[in-house]
């Protein structure tokens, strides 16, 4: 993955608006994991990349400090070999201190090669300091906006359990209100009054067979009076029996 991709792959995921995006999805529980295991392959891939583009950096900077190394040791040496040479020549050696004179030529030569490679890697060592810093930022905000969206991905599952226990209880608190007339209880209570006019009818008929019953017996009293007059005319006392 180059540094360009993980820019934009950085900057997108950076940028994107969660909220925004939950209010286009259909089925924001199932959208929302889909981008936690996106965001999460995403920083994956970017932390290995970062961690590749870390280490090329450490690289040029191990090879600055060996040449920043180099030439002062370079240094050193053409400094050693320059004062041999003078002790020669003073002491009339000219051959000698020419030797050494050279000598300290040759080292001076290395050290400024190595000062010129350590000068010419400092820009590219600044810039990719630049990139991993800008980098390491993106992935931060990765991993944040990774944390919103467990937290808000949490959110609606509780949400969502939440109003799903609030309509069971709906559903039961419906199903047991005696002024619904088609709750179960409702129709029980309908059932019974039912019932209980069912019996309240048997006992009125019942109660009217009974008064005729009694009707009868009255009837019956009265037919039998009739006859004990009607054998007390037959037997001649007529007058005093009804005056009696």
């Amino acid at each position: 993955m180059t540094k360009q991709s993980i820019f934009g792959r950085i900057s997108q995921l950076v940028r994107a608006n969660i909220n925004a995006l939950i209010d286009q999805a259909e089925d924001p529980q199932l959208m929302l994991d889909q981008m936690v295991r996106d965001y999460t392959n995403s920083i994956a891939d970017a932390e290995a990349a970062i961690a590749e583009t870390i280490g090329n950096l450490r690289l040029l900077e191990d090879d600055h400090r060996e040449d920043v190394e180099a030439a002062r040791e370079w240094g050193e040496k053409a400094v050693a070999a320059s004062r041999k040479g003078d002790e020669l020549r003073a002491a009339g050696d000219a051959a000698g201190a020419d030797k050494f004179d050279n000598l300290a030529k040759v080292a001076l030569s290395r050290q400024i090669s190595s000062e010129n490679e350590a000068r010419a890697a400092e820009p590219q060592i600044s810039a990719q300091t630049d990139v991993v810093d800008k980098l390491k930022a993106g992935l931060n905000g990765m991993k944040e906006k990774l944390v919103q969206l467990q937290n808000k991905r949490s959110e609606l599952v509780a949400r969502a359990k939440t109003a799903q226990a609030q309509k069971q209880v709906h559903d039961a608190v419906k199903s047991i209100d005696i002024l619904d007339p088609t709750s179960e209880i409702g129709r029980f209570e309908d059932k019974i009054r039912r019932e209980e006019a069912v019996v309240r009818g048997q006992a009125e008929l019942a109660a009217s067979s009974l008064d005729a019953q009694f009707n009868e017996l009255d009837d019956l009293g009265e037919l039998t009076e009739v006859d004990a007059r009607l054998a007390a005319l037959k037997a001649g006392g007529s007058q005093g029996a009804i005056g009696g």
